[in-house]
């Protein structure tokens, strides 16, 4: 029998976004099962293609802006805009995003989110109330320093000297606010992770490493975001502990405490615009992805909480990816999970994702597991 077909992957790092994967899917499905009636909604959690996910969803505009990248190199980029409701979609990754980065070239001491203020500050122009920011995928650990300074705060050492890197932040003695504080009724930060700003579980010890932090960079890093949260700590507050506040190298943290905005998780602002829910109920099978599978795509990633809602509606949630660890425990929240990895070498799926992830879908279909 035909079946209703969802199919909602994330992104594969590196290799595809979250449209092209869910267009590979569909491809190599629809050569096995022509009759089945297939949806395609690439997802989204807060990082990477976050922007453009969510933009589609609201048939927003897209608005381009001259800033400057994480290593304050020139660079144009993207922000969405919703006229009707003046609500704003800007996605981090576009202007202080790792994946914009040479491999290697540039040491986390060196960056910074200053750049992403002149998106902010564009949005707000445009006569933005509402702004939904998705600050997964950056190449920052600076606690939103850079981005407080490029709106008008001021960090000053013991001797009233102008801080301006954030690997000085050590010295801080005193914050000066600017005039502007707010910059919209309603600020939401879509983070994929609740890992707070400090400590073992925080931004420089969990993602500094995949950032490019080495093991004796990690005490300097932390030494100075700890001095941040310190002098940060208005009348008493302790931001640097709520869940999302390491997001981002910190910068969930600098969104919180500089601007004032309210973290939700990405998935549930995604689930929300796509209306989820609807789409799930029509579908007998959902099939996702993305390019790693492990233990954390069940710690709140856009895959995994697809993959609990489905089994809480009883509908069978296949996952392609492109390679997989902790296999026991995904099978345990999937109907089945097949990696191009299975098919392929890394380097051959990397070479040709397209090919291996249309070839993965069209062999799951045929294998007559489904229905």
């Amino acid at each position: 029998m035909p079946l209703n077909i969802l199919i909602a992957p994330d992104k594969f790092k590196g290799t595809l976004t979250a449209h092209a994967a869910a267009r590979a899917i569909a491809a190599g499905w629809s050569k096995a099962r022509p009759d089945d009636a297939l949806t395609l909604l690439p997802l989204s959690d807060g990082g990477d293609g976050f922007g453009e996910i969510l933009g589609d969803l609201m048939q927003a505009k897209i608005q381009k802006i001259s800033t400057v990248d994480a290593a304050h190199r020139p660079c144009r980029a993207r922000w969405w805009w919703e006229p009707k409701t003046r609500t704003a979609v800007i996605e981090s990754a576009e202007v202080i995003g790792l994946a914009m980065l040479p491999a290697g070239k540039f040491p986390p001491f060196e960056l910074d989110t200053f750049g992403l203020g002149a998106v902010l500050q564009a949005a707000q122009a445009k006569g933005a109330r509402r702004c939904l920011l998705g600050i997964g995928g950056s190449a920052t650990n600076d606690g939103g320093f850079g981005l407080a300074g490029a709106l008008g705060w001021k960090f000053l050492d013991a001797g009233g000297g102008l801080i301006q890197r954030w690997t000085d932040l050590h010295t801080l003695a005193a914050i000066q606010k600017p005039r502007r504080r707010r910059w919209f009724a309603e600020l939401i930060v879509a983070v994929d992770v609740q890992n707070p700003l400090l400590g073992v579980r925080g931004a420089t010890r969990v993602y500094g490493p995949q950032k490019g932090l080495q093991p004796a960079e990690l005490a300097t890093a932390e030494k100075n975001l700890q001095r941040l949260a310190r002098v940060a700590s208005w009348n008493g507050t302790r931001l640097h502990k709520h869940r999302g506040a390491g997001a981002a190298g910190g910068l969930g943290f600098g969104l919180l405490t500089f601007l004032g905005a309210r973290m939700e998780p990405g998935f549930a602002v995604f689930a929300r615009h796509a209306e989820l829910e609807k789409q799930l109920r029509s579908a007998d099978w959902v099939i996702t992805g993305e390019g790693r599978l492990d233990a954390s795509t069940l710690m709140g990633k856009g895959t995994g909480q697809l993959a609990r809602r489905c089994r809480a509606l009883k509908i069978p949630c296949l996952a392609l990816a492109g390679t997989m660890a902790d296999r026991e425990k995904l099978q345990q929240r999937f109907a089945d999970v097949q990696t191009l990895t299975d098919l392929t070498t890394l380097t051959g799926a990397q070479a040709k994702p397209v090919h291996w992830l249309t070839t993965l879908a069209q062999r799951v279909a045929e294998n007559g597991s489904i229905g």
